[in-house]
């Protein structure tokens, strides 16, 4: 299993999705593995959010009401240019997923996820890196 980096400052992860059960067991998920999360159930308090603290990583949705997690992704690209992008979706359209990438995502993930999967996607955003 993968787990957050050992060192004394915990980067946040930050988890947007409307869906309240999802936040909470991806939430868990990421805690048990060390990291620190701020989850969001509206977008907009997400952006505002982002635009004051400048997150490492944020974990989005695609599918949510007001905006969906490629706006989301759009404004933060503007907001939070250094902020990298995983994309958390039950969404599985080709379509969307290349636009994502193509928009800077990190990492592209189905629900539900491999938990160890996820984890390394979170560790290579964390890091700068691309996950294998």
């Amino acid at each position: 299993m993968v787990t957050a980096p050992n060192n004394t400052q915990v980067l946040t992860i930050c988890l947007v999705d409307d869906d309240a059960s999802v936040l909470k067991a991806t939430s868990r998920l990421l805690a048990s593995s060390g990291w620190k999360v701020e989850s969001f159930l509206d977008p907009i308090a997400f952006l505002r959010y982002a635009e004051a603290s400048k997150p490492r990583v944020a974990v989005l949705d695609v599918i949510m009401p007001i905006m969906n997690g490629l706006e989301v992704q759009t404004e933060l690209q503007t907001i939070s240019p250094s902020t990298r992008v995983i994309i958390l979706t039950s969404k599985d359209d080709q379509s969307v997923r290349s636009k994502a990438m193509a928009a800077g995502a990190s990492d592209f993930f189905l629900k539900p996820v491999n938990d160890d999967e996820f984890l390394a996607g979170i560790e290579a955003a964390a890091n700068g890196t691309e996950s294998s």
